[in-house]
């Protein structure tokens, strides 16, 4: 495929020549009819294998329209029939009132099962119910098994967490390092400042029975400065002896001044111990595991005994000292105590572990690997705390520390960004090049395709989310729990409804439904897809796309001289949702519920939400086009804050902060009136006007749209806005003359609707590319407009349609279009509603022949080693992301909407 121009773009769509009238067909076409009932039960099952550990789960369930109401009671069951506690709760409607979504909750203390069964009847309520008490200055959350207390003002976001009535932990507060310059030199001379958090707000947003969630603003501060907004959500199920923490902070900095040189969460672990009964654990490969004593009695020129030996490689209290040879007893001083652990995770592909026996001393050595899960422990025979965070290596510079073992108190650190990597660095890669006026960028986007302006390539706005696992035990873990802990903490157990409940359901608009390889050609197509996704998954792993910033992003395009991605060459770098890729491997899961598909798609959408869109700031609201930084080009768009990327997780998930990242888009139809996406290319002057603002039909008005959507089926704080302008856009577009071929609109931000435009043709190939097919399947299975559905099938139809086809219906030819197999997904679907056999055959013909992959594409890879490569890797220089995410959308949708070819 050839590459897309930013610039053919937005000329095409700033181009609105006026031609002659010509009549749209009126006939009505023919409509989709959800069914009029819901199953009574629905099998759900857990995405990986059946958990070893279980510390509850929270999954999303869809119904069919108007099948079940909003306030259906559930229940959850065993195979075998035994009642299982549940927590349910509304999570989307439909238009008329009823159960669109639900989400439901397992508690930590359920049996582990295979499968369960989701009932629509009255359940039992939890043995041990999860318990939410308000107090003047904190709150207290009580899983049955440990209380948590939370502060409402101060640095501590736990002040405690007990088990049994024993403080297992206290004091866990955020730490950052803020430094104010970059060392670029050999000579560093540089000072850092410690911030902790600083707790402004605190909400209580559910109490139970079986699931609490508390969620914590503030910022780090010191003296008198404040940085680094946070985001802290604790998540509490039933049973649990653990506390989940998904950690956001939102990047207010230039970048160009100071730097984060560390960030992390901090907690105390009181030592109750002796020092030869307290132990640490840190895991490193697989389930790798140091394990060693503060004071160890093993390896000594003098033997302890057996058992004692034993015993304390078992974490177990041991003997008195007075059973074991005196020998050791009576020199029990002489043995060194190792107060200080760390492990730092530099990079992708190795960590180191030392420690040392305090402050002040030299650290030596212990071992070395290459990817640790991100696990630790530190505590005794009488308890102690187990700390983790999630992709661990795969965000690295991470980092674990233990610091005062042997004192009364520990402190157990997981940074998400270790003081050893040295500073954070975000300042642009380049210095302009001499791109100081408009023509002058627009000759930069026609050599490295970056769209470079100066002073848009900060990172100021971004944000990143970590999720971080605390357990309270009460004692020390066996090896093999030990292990345990750590595989749930790098994949958390997640329980998921099957593809065939999800299509049947008809969730995001019915454009998928599961594999089936039952005739040839369909598994010709699903062969194609596997490949691209093993593809994929095996380029992140081989060319190594992790990194703090980078983890969960795909690169754009290959450089297939170098035999690498173009990893350095401007908008053909890091790929920030162009195309879709984030649709094409959600609707990849929804379909065949791979694991290994939903992981990835899980990463990138925690990516793309919050690294490659603003969150503050005057571009809030607003994306940034794929190029060598994330935030490095200067098209801050909404195709790329779209909230039709986090939908599919969200409702999967009931993820709360995915839900943050898609309410915060709500009004950001303003952002029209900060920057003007046209602004390099326009011909007349333009002043953005609140009551007509120039939006176009396509990227612009399917991110608003997604935004409204979401916010008022899920009835959020905005609803009745969201809905008024979803509903008044969608009016006025189908009033337009030539409805979404117009290309765009003037819009007023206090009406919502567009003022009904002249006949004219501007068709751009990129419009509807983003979201917008799937944005529109689910509104016209919402809303019967029908004006609103002619004007997007004629769309659909005409995109592909001849030149004369094109004329005749609009008064001109579109130009010369390219991303055919793209589109023959709009094919599709005009074909399907309409019931048009001659469509169907055309849809298949533009999938099969046109542009992107087809029958000639090589569909396999080349091995390639040293000295042509630096990595052994499997190439395939065919594939680019444009390309493979519009053959992944239109083969899945195309296989759901029509019948073979």
């Amino acid at each position: 495929m050839s590459s897309i121009s930013r610039r053919t773009f937005v000329r095409g769509v700033a181009a609105t020549p006026l031609f002659a009238a010509a009549p749209r067909p009126t006939g009505a076409p023919l409509r989709f009819h959800a069914p009029a009932t819901a199953p009574e039960s629905v099998t759900v099952n857990w995405l990986e294998d059946k958990p070893g550990t279980n510390v509850g789960s929270t999954w999303g369930v869809p119904w069919p329209q108007g099948a079940v109401p909003a306030d259906s009671p559930f229940a959850l069951a065993t195979p075998d029939g035994a009642a299982v506690p549940v927590q349910s709760w509304p999570i989307g409607y439909w238009p008329d009132g009823s159960l669109k979504w639900s989400a439901h909750a397992l508690p930590a203390d359920a049996p582990v099962h295979d499968t369960y069964v989701l009932r629509r009847t009255t359940g039992p309520a939890p043995a041990a119910a999860v318990t939410v008490s308000d107090r003047r200055d904190s709150i207290v959350i009580g899983t049955g098994l440990i209380d948590v207390v939370v502060g409402r003002r101060g640095e501590a976001l736990i002040r405690s967490i007990s088990r049994d009535d024993t403080v297992i932990a206290r004091d866990l507060r955020l730490v950052s390092l803020r430094q104010t310059t970059a060392d670029d030199g050999d000579e560093r001379r540089t000072s850092r400042e410690r911030l902790t958090s600083d707790v402004r707000k605190v909400t209580i947003e559910q109490r139970g029975p079986v699931r609490a969630v508390v969620k914590i603003e503030g910022t780090h501060r010191r003296r008198g400065r404040s940085w680094l907004p946070f985001i802290v959500r604790l998540y509490f199920y039933a049973g649990a002896s653990h506390v989940r923490v998904v950690h956001t902070f939102l990047f207010d900095s230039d970048g160009q001044k100071e730097f984060i040189a560390g960030l992390g969460v901090r907690v105390g672990v009181p030592m109750r111990d002796e020092p030869y009964d307290r132990h640490i654990r840190i895991s490193g490969d697989g389930d790798g595991l140091l394990r060693e004593a503060v004071k160890g009695i093993t390896g000594l020129r003098r033997d302890p005994g057996a058992a004692v030996r034993t015993a304390q490689l078992a974490g177990r209290k041991l003997p008195d000292p007075a059973t074991w040879d005196q020998r050791v007893t009576t020199r029990l001083p002489l043995i060194p105590a190792w107060g200080d652990y760390t492990l730092a995770q530099l990079s992708s592909e190795g960590y180191t572990i030392r420690k040392r026996t305090k402050a002040g001393h030299g650290w030596i050595d212990v071992d070395a690997g290459r990817r640790s899960s991100g696990f630790g422990y530190v505590g005794g025979v009488s308890g102690g705390l187990g700390f983790g965070m999630r992709d661990f290596w795969q965000k690295y510079p991470a980092q674990l520390d233990i610091r005062g073992a042997d004192t009364d108190e520990a402190t157990a650190t997981l940074w998400m960004w270790s003081p050893e990597a040295g500073p954070m660095d975000t300042r642009f890669y380049h210095d302009g090049l001499g791109q100081d006026t408009y023509p002058e960028q627009l000759e930069g986007l026609n050599i490295t395709y970056e769209d470079y302006e100066p002073g848009f390539g900060t990172p100021y706005g971004v944000a990143r989310t970590t999720e971080l696992t605390f357990f309270a035990l009460a004692a020390t873990p066996s090896a093999p729990e030990l292990a345990a802990l750590a595989r749930t903490v790098a994949a958390p157990p997640q329980i998921v409804a099957p593809p065939a409940h999800l299509a049947a359901a008809g969730a995001f608009g019915g454009l998928f439904k599961p594999v089936d390889r039952s005739a040839p050609d369909r598994a010709k197509i699903e062969d194609r897809l596997d490949f691209l996704f093993d593809y994929y998954r095996d380029q992140a792993e081989s060319r190594h796309w992790y990194g703090f910033w980078n983890y969960g992003d795909v690169m754009h395009t290959p450089d297939v001289d170098r035999h690498v991605w173009r990893y350095d060459i401007g908008g053909y770098a890091w790929d920030n949702s162009e195309l879709s890729p984030d649709l094409w491997l959600w609707f990849a899961y929804l379909r065949s519920g791979r694991a290994d598909i939903f992981r990835f798609a899980e990463a990138m959408t925690r990516h793309t939400g919050e690294v490659d869109v603003y969150h503050l700031g005057q571009w809030a609201g607003l994306g940034t086009r794929h190029g060598v930084q994330h935030w490095a080009d200067s098209a801050k768009q909404q195709r790329i804050s779209t909230a039709v990327y986090r939908r599919i997780f969200y409702f999967l998930t009931a993820d709360e902060r995915v839900g943050d990242l898609m309410h915060e888009l709500v009004d950001s139809d303003r952002t029209f009136l900060a920057l003007d996406p046209l602004r390099k290319i326009r011909t007349e002057p333009y002043t953005p006007d609140p009551h007509a603002l120039s939006i176009g039909l396509g990227t612009d008005w399917s991110g608003l749209a997604a935004a409204w959507l979401t916010e008022w089926e899920r009835r959020g704080p905005k609803a009745a806005a969201a809905e008024k302008k979803l509903l008044a856009t969608m009016r006025t577009i189908g009033r337009m003359p030539n409805g979404f071929v117009t290309g765009s609109g003037l819009y007023d931000i206090d009406t919502g609707e567009f003022a009904v435009a002249q006949k004219t043709v501007s068709v751009s190939h990129l419009s509807a590319m983003f979201g917008q097919v799937e944005i529109c399947a689910e509104l016209i299975a919402l809303v019967d407009l029908p004006a609103f559905e002619a004007a997007w099938l004629q769309y659909c139809r005409l995109f592909n349609a001849t030149r004369e086809e094109q004329t005749a219906e609009t008064g001109a030819h579109f130009g010369n279009l390219i991303l055919k197999q793209g589109h023959s997904r709009l094919t599709a679907y005009a074909a399907a509603r309409l019931g048009d056999a001659a469509l169907a055959a055309r849809a298949w013909r533009e999938f099969n022949a046109t542009d992107g992959y087809t029958d000639a594409s090589p569909w396999r890879t080349t091995a390639l080693t040293g000295p042509e490569v630096l990595n052994p890797v499997e190439d395939a220089p065919w594939v680019d992301t444009n390309t493979t995410a519009l053959y992944g959308l239109a083969a899945i949708q195309n296989l759901a909407l029509l019948p073979p070819a």
